[in-house]
């Protein structure tokens, strides 16, 4: 699934991202160590993975998207 990054603090390593209907998702530090990001800017395309679906959602990694 892809996102556009929306938040991010790098002191917590935590965040969220948009998806591509406007839906805010956050995401953990666990999901964003999976991606092995260093960092992640505001408006950056990312691919995230996750558990479950709508409000339900559960963010499980987040890297950079790649074409």
């Amino acid at each position: 699934m892809q996102a556009t990054s929306y938040t991010y603090d790098p002191e917590t390593r935590t965040g969220s991202v948009l998806l591509d209907d406007g839906t805010p998702v956050e995401f953990d530090a666990p999901a964003f160590d999976a991606g092995g990001l260093l960092l992640l800017r505001p408006g950056q395309r990312v691919r995230i993975e996750g558990e479950g679906q709508g409000a339900t959602l559960r963010i499980t990694l987040v890297t950079l998207q790649t074409f």
